[in-house]
């Protein structure tokens, strides 16, 4: 019988996740076989101990801004989805679709993002891709970097309790010693070691490499929520709406 490899919340001396990938492996512990014959997850049925995993999803966004708002004498870029990716627990693509943009594009950050006009005008439209997105995240634990951001360009709330943000995730911030967030990049190069955005924003590999980061600190996370505790800070007050 196949027995899953447990994913344990494990960083090595120097601080890295043991665990580099999002791809769930079996092995068979079979006297003929060895530690070194993995095999990919079966997609049914799941066992017993992957069950709640089918609970997880990795969300991100790319995003372009549609013009400037003044605030306390300063100007805020507004930005506007351009790009949606949702990964399950595995890293499997749930939905991946750029949006079809509802206002005039003032800027489309081409260094940052590689998008343009011809991109985006027959991507679908930005209600279909909003609805498509709450019916994919109801009922489920949203994992990814900054998730106030991802809620506020689509417009969706979601239960505070299902959300597990890195960029909030105290552990993480403390061993760096910042009070403020850091990036996405800067967390997966210095906890696994790896390179991501190293050409242009993709919300893919961004979603991929929050759901890997989570693996890693899943163990430590989910017990401090299950003892009753909460181990993130909170999201800036300006986002509250979003989170219920």
């Amino acid at each position: 019988m196949n027995v899953p490899i447990p994913f344990a919340s494990v960083f090595d001396r120097h601080g890295r996740c043991t665990s580099q990938s999002s791809t769930t492996t079996y092995y068979d512990p079979s006297p003929t076989h060895s530690l070194s014959i993995l095999r990919p997850i079966p997609p049914h049925p799941l066992p017993e101990l992957f069950r709640t995993q089918e609970r997880y999803v990795s969300v991100a966004v790319v995003v372009v801004y549609i013009g400037t708002v003044q605030s306390n004498d300063r100007g805020h870029r507004i930005p506007m989805v351009a790009r949606v990716s949702i990964v399950d627990y595995r890293g499997s693509v749930v939905l991946d679709t750029y949006v079809r943009p509802t206002h005039l594009i003032e800027d489309y950050r081409p260094r940052e993002t590689g998008l343009q006009h011809d991109d985006l005008m027959n991507a679908p439209h930005f209600q279909d891709v909003q609805l498509r997105v709450s019916s994919i995240i109801r009922n489920k634990i949203i994992v990814g970097h900054s998730l106030w951001n991802f809620l506020s360009v689509l417009g969706l709330s979601h239960p505070a309790l299902d959300t597990r943000d890195l960029a909030l995730f105290r552990p993480l911030r403390k061993k760096l010693k910042s009070r403020s967030v850091v990036s996405l990049p800067t967390l997966v190069h210095l906890y696994m070691g790896r390179n991501v955005g190293m050409e242009y924003e993709d919300s893919l590999e961004l979603s991929r490499a929050s759901m890997d980061l989570f693996r890693c600190c899943e163990q430590a996370l989910e017990k401090v929520v299950l003892d009753g505790g909460w181990p993130c800070n909170l999201p800036p007050e300006t986002f509250a709406a979003y989170y219920t």
